[in-house]
């Protein structure tokens, strides 16, 4: 039986506050008035998804549209999911709580080859047809269109063509508003599914699979003659003002403000599709970067931003940029993460950028150990860059970097693989220095993937060479000490390239694998299941020859006598002569299953760049040198944009955490309605946000991690609602009392209402320390039936007779320790017994210890009491605090 949402959302799952859609930034717009309604759904766990810069750029666009809404979706955690498929509740939205199906357009961001089962899970939650074809038959207003973005959809979107409507091909932030247009029209003249779709069609950028057929050699072609052959990727300037909006409450993968600084890269590496994907390259001007920084770490209240790009040190702006917002913001404790960055443009000037009291994470991607498979993949970079690089972050004071390999490249060798142990033993033996620790590398050995619209795209890689690969280097580093090695496993690999690369007939697998388990989640909470799956999906598809090839690798192109003058090993043989590159294989005049996707890179282009692969040469970046004529720049993607980047200012110093005490402010508040589902661990980064955004002259901790001294009292338990909550907070200079809470109050949410904010002696201890007792009023039902007034007479009379009432806890060492819990119990009444309401609960208020040394007399406990004395179970239907009591500061 299909139940509310609300009634869903309990404490009973894991991170309810997930699915709230109350978060600071969101948008709720009126539904009645909306003409469009769209919902964008990011087919991961809210923790992803929320957090991803794409997701929040469209969903503030979408918003701003006239006569249109947006809202939102995540993949449902599995306890949401079974409560969901068990209660029949169609999955639902977070901000208006609505089904899926009660909007008009429901878009996807596809980002992985695998998250594909995801969409699937989703629709099958939100009772949607699979497919366009089962969906053919309904108009938008019974079953939304379903489309698909990003990189993924964009790169080859034919394994999914199945599952969607549409495909938005490219940048969406003025892509879909046009979308949004036509739908509008389209609802207003009361169009078909298919004549939306038509129209829909025409918008450069929109791919519409079903007018559009797949021959036996896997190339698509259009079905009929009104839609165009090639459909064309869209191409946006990044406007870094769309990226400020949502502030979780939970805390997410990136939980911090990110801002773009630079879309698209021209640096060339043959084996990155992003790179090929997003040019050509555009800078944001750094004033625009500057002030969005400063208006988003206001407006959000985040402790931490980033700085993002396809390649951070290309934005030549970014020393610049980054030690003025340093500057700027130099008192607030604010620390700045950048994405892997090239390790040849890292200097001291960026090491004074992320470094600090609060150092992030360091990572650099020389991809190869060996100069000649950098030179094969064109990373464009030499063993001293390397060094130099990784010598600046040890001098610069960082205890071990990280750095990213790649294995199965194209024309590799054992040397070659070797030679990664090789370069980090050198690397760790150039950084040394008297009386500091041994250098630390954390290794991530990915296996390389070839991915369509790149020169490799016609490589094929060998599963069972990855397994031979990884245990030379295993052996290899099990001599190396201070390294820690992570391998990705080759079965992941395996899979995102059969599905990577496959063309429509992909789709039937998809779908199996769905049907058989192989959820995103299930990658990583049993790998070896969700492979199985993938293999009967394969199996049951009579596909398994084509994944054979995968295992066994289907062709080399450094052993392709068309492409190739190498020899066996993959080396240049002396006294050959190259082939002439016009001479092209087989393999590359065969059509591919996304030729009809123009990203504007010239297919011959590519070609090209494979024999320049072969010869190991390189190409130089276009955005800083001569255009390497690979077919973007033109009317319809533009021409790279690099901006002059301004003077460099003077770096004045790290943040130090002011520690002076000039006031301490005692706050009364509560915790009511959806804000009891937020941890209280995300309450006090709740805390923290408000404080910033009120701009506070709050106090800072010392040590390596400064926090500011905001002391709440103690933590209220998920799902308990209070009246009676208590923190200090202290200042470095004093304000006015009313100020403070009038300031503070503005940037709650008015589920955490502030009640009183009374001047505290610092000389006193904390409230954390004068904390003694807590009073609670429960709701509580018999298991075996109604009870009687009397009845509960009696129990809270025999409890508070008792002179002792013992449990059996367990302390955090594990040891085994008896409590009496009546010692710990210093009222407890019957107020009333609710005899209107089904249940007939009883309601109950108690007084009893609350001391954070660990003295504490919890709401279970006092039904455990109950449950002594009255022989029979209770179920506490809710608890709510309703004033922590201060002992006397001795």
């Amino acid at each position: 039986m299909t139940i509310a949402p609300e009634k869903l959302l309990t404490k009973d799952i894991i991170k309810p506050a997930r699915y709230l859609g109350n978060e600071l930034g969101a948008v709720h717009k009126p539904w009645d008035t909306a003409k469009v309604r769209w919902v964008l759904t990011y087919p991961e766990v809210y923790e992803v998804g929320a957090s991803n810069l794409g997701h929040i750029i469209l969903y503030n666009i979408l918003n701003t549209q006239p006569r249109q809404l947006c809202d939102r979706a995540y993949l449902p955690a599995p306890d949401l999911a079974t409560k969901l498929r068990d209660t029949q509740t169609p999955l639902f939205t977070v901000e208006n709580r609505r089904s899926l199906t009660d909007f008009d357009i429901l878009g996807f961001s596809l980002s992985y080859e695998l998250g594909a089962t995801n969409i699937l899970e989703m629709l099958s939650l939100a009772g949607i047809p699979l497919t366009w074809q089962e969906r053919a038959n309904y108009s938008i207003s019974d079953i939304p269109l379903i489309f698909a973005g990003g990189q993924t959809a964009t790169s080859n979107p034919e394994p999914y063509a199945d599952f969607l409507d549409v495909v938005a091909l490219g940048d969406g932030e003025e892509l879909l508003p046009e979308m949004g247009l036509i739908i509008e029209e389209g609802k207003a003249a009361g169009l078909t599914r298919q004549e939306l779709l038509l129209d829909l069609a025409q918008i450069p950028g929109v791919y519409v699979p079903q007018f559009y057929d797949m021959a036996e050699d896997g190339s698509v072609h259009p079905n009929r003659p009104d839609v165009p052959a090639r459909i064309l990727r869209r191409v946006a300037t990044p406007i870094p003002e769309y990226s400020i909006g949502l502030v979780p409450y939970i805390e997410t993968v990136h939980d911090r403000l990110t801002i773009e600084v630079r879309r698209g890269c021209t640096r060339g590496c043959r084996f990155c599709q992003p790179g090929m994907l997003t040019r050509p390259a555009r800078d944001v001007e750094p004033e625009k970067v500057v002030d969005a920084i400063a208006k988003g770490m206001r407006a959000t209240g985040y402790n931490e931003f980033s700085l993002l790009s396809l390649s951070c040190s290309d934005y030549l702006s970014l020393p610049a940029v980054g030690l003025e917002v340093k500057n700027r913001l130099k008192n607030e404790n604010i620390s700045l993460s950048l994405p892997s960055q090239r390790v040849d443009r890292f200097d001291e000037n960026i090491a004074n950028i992320i470094g600090g009291t609060r150092k992030s994470g360091l990572t650099f991607a020389p991809e190869a150990g060996t100069q000649r498979m950098r030179d094969i993949v064109n990373k464009g970079l030499t063993n001293e860059e390397l060094l130099r690089g990784v010598k600046t972050a040890f001098e610069q004071g960082w205890d071990k970097v990280k750095l990213y390999f790649m294995i199965g490249l194209p024309g590799e060798t054992d040397a070659d693989v070797i030679g990664i142990a090789e370069t980090v033993k050198w690397l760790q033996q150039e950084c040394r220095a008297s009386g500091r620790k041994r250098f630390g590398f954390n290794i991530t050995i990915s296996n390389f993937t070839p991915k369509p619209h790149t020169p490799f795209q016609w490589h094929s890689v060998s599963t069972s060479e990855f397994i031979r690969k990884q245990e030379l280097l295993r052996d290899a580093f099990r001599r190396i000490k201070g390294v820690k090695v992570n391998y990705t496993d080759v079965r992941i690999s395996a899979m995102e390239d059969f599905v990577g690369r496959g063309d429509r007939r992909l789709g039937a697998v998809v779908r199996r694998a769905w049907e058989l388990g192989a959820g995103m989640d299930a990658w990583w909470e049993s790998l070896d299941k969700a492979f199985a799956a993938w293999e009967g999906a394969i199996a049951e598809s009579d596909l398994t020859w084509k994944y054979r090839q995968v295992e066994n690798g289907e062709w080399n192109v450094f052993h392709d006598s068309t492409l190739s003058h190498l020899d066996e090993a993959g080396l240049v043989a002396s006294g050959d002569k190259a082939k002439d590159s016009s001479e092209k294989s087989p393999y590359t005049l065969s059509p591919l299953p996304w030729d009809h996707i123009d990203t504007g890179i010239d297919k011959n282009w590519l070609i090209e760049d494979l024999q320049r692969a072969l010869d190991a040469a390189t190409v130089p970046d276009c955005a800083f040198e001569g255009c390497s004529h690979c077919g973007i720049c033109g009317t319809d993607f533009g021409h790279n944009i690099v901006v002059e980047p301004p003077q460099i200012p003077e770096f004045t110093g790290h943040f130090k955490p002011n520690q002076h005490k000039a006031q301490r402010l005692r706050v009364w508040y509560g915790k009511v309605g959806e804000m009891t589902l937020v941890s209280h661990l995300d309450l006090v980064r709740l805390f923290d946000r408000a404080v910033r955004r009120a701009s506070l002259p709050i106090t800072f901790t010392g040590g390596y991690h400064p926090g500011p001294r905001i002391m709440i009292a103690n933590a209220l338990s998920l799902g308990m609602s209070s009246s009676g909550e208590i923190a200090d907070f202290e200042l470095t200079e004093s304000m006015d009392v009313a100020e403070f809470q009038q300031r503070l109050a503005d940037q709650l949410p008015p589920d955490i209402p502030v009640y009183q904010v009374e001047e505290a002696d610092l000389k006193v201890p904390a409230t954390t320390r004068l904390l003694e007792k807590a009073e609670y009023r429960l709701e509580v039902v018999s298991e075996a039936g109604s009870a009687s007034l009397q009845q509960w007479q009696d129990w809270v009379k025999a409890v508070n007779q008792a002179e002792a009432i013992w449990l059996e806890k367990r302390t955090k060492s594990g040891k085994k320790k008896s409590v009496n819990l009546r010692d710990r119990l210093f009222e407890l009444e019957l107020i009333e017994v609710k005899t209107d309401a089904p249940s007939q609960p009883a309601v109950l208020r108690y007084v009893g210890s609350c001391r954070n040394d660990g003295t504490l007399l919890r709401p279970e406990d006092i039904i455990y009491m109950v449950e002594q004395v009255g022989q029979q179970e209770f179920q506490l239907l809710h608890s709510h605090r309703q004033q922590l009591i201060l002992g006397e500061a001795i």
